[in-house]
């Protein structure tokens, strides 16, 4: 286990550990034994209310759905990295310590890297979502990852580049495009910019660094260069900030894009990603089948097939734009 001052592995340490684990893992076919509770962690990098009520309305719902009720024969603990100065391996490694059957990772590559610090044979249910977990050799490939990690990927970067378009069918007279990002978003603002100079838009960018960010000065210094609509990228360290992040593009009157609905919901203009309830509901039918004794390695990786658009009208109001009838159309919940 690690100590709470481990220092992170390598990423070719971690590939050296996956090695030999497709054989190692418990039998989890023990988990239909009778009046047995099977144990399930989830290691999410942030909190917000939003997020921690959509996991009970989503992932835990769909467990329930498919055989497993909590209090009944299920278990699930819920941790949030951002909530523990210690960062997220002290908490993997405590939700290992606690005898969990299965961990589930929600996020960035840091919360696979804890978890795979924290087990080299745990069966592990991902839904990567700022990394290539293909490229970063956690797994083989969609089709047969090995190993003992299977999940979900959703590929950023196309959303990014999709982001930018739909801002220009919004607003097809502004042409002047701010985006926040920071290294976490870096893939996906290399496709947001090389999709913003196709369609010959001006481009301002503001990279963000040294963590915990000052959205106040970073907004005062994307305004002087006078943008007329501005990208927030995803990264898990914007996630805990969404209502001032929406309340800044509010103030200074920016049409702004988003990937998360719960941005909209929280008084941002627009979203477009994958629906995130399908994503938890898909990773809810991993963890079922491996508890049912199914390993990781016979499950194909999938890709989100679901995407969302939310559309803030209120907000629209506020800045003073007006949404295309077309956008309304298309969008598949509008606040008033």
């Amino acid at each position: 286990m690690l100590s709470h001052g481990a220092p992170h592995l390598e990423r070719r340490e971690f590939i050296t550990l996956l090695g030999g684990a497709a054989a190692a893992w418990p039998l989890a076919a023990r988990a239909q034994q009778a009046n047995r509770i099977v144990r399930v962690g989830v290691l999410a990098p942030s909190f917000t209310p939003f997020n921690a009520t959509s996991y009970q309305q989503d992932f835990v719902s769909e467990l329930r759905q498919l055989g497993f009720s909590e209090g009944q024969n299920l278990s699930v603990d819920l941790r949030w990295a951002s909530q523990d100065a210690r960062g997220p391996f002290p908490v993997a490694a405590e939700l290992i310590r606690s005898k969990v059957d299965l961990i589930v990772v929600d996020g960035p590559e840091i919360v696979l890297q804890a978890a795979i610090a924290a087990s080299r044979t745990i069966p592990i249910v991902m839904l990567a979502t700022n990394y290539d977990p293909i490229e970063r050799g956690y797994v083989n490939s969609l089709a047969r990852p090995g190993g003992n990690i299977t999940g979900v990927f959703l590929r950023q970067p196309e959303l990014a580049a999709k982001q930018v378009e739909l801002l220009t069918q919004a607003f097809p007279d502004k042409t002047r495009l701010a985006i926040l990002w920071d290294t976490g978003s870096a893939d996906q603002f290399s496709a947001a910019q090389r999709t913003a100079r196709s369609l010959g838009l001006e481009l301002r960018t503001l990279r963000l660094e040294n963590p915990p960010y000052d959205f106040d000065a970073a907004f005062q210094t994307l305004v002087k260069d006078g943008p007329q609509v501005l990208l927030v990228l995803s990264s898990p360290l914007f996630t805990p900030h969404q209502p001032r992040i929406a309340e800044l593009a509010i103030q200074h009157r920016l049409a702004t894009m988003f990937i998360f609905k719960s941005y909209v919901v929280a008084g941002g203009l627009m979203s477009y990603g994958a629906d995130n309830t399908a994503m938890r509901r898909l990773a809810a039918g991993y963890v079922a089948k491996i508890l049912q004794g199914t390993k990781p390695a016979d499950l194909p990786i999938q890709l989100p097939t679901k995407f969302e658009m939310a559309v803030n009208l209120k907000t629209a109001r506020a800045i003073g734009v007006t949404i295309p009838t077309a956008i309304l159309l298309r969008a598949d919940e509008v606040i008033e």
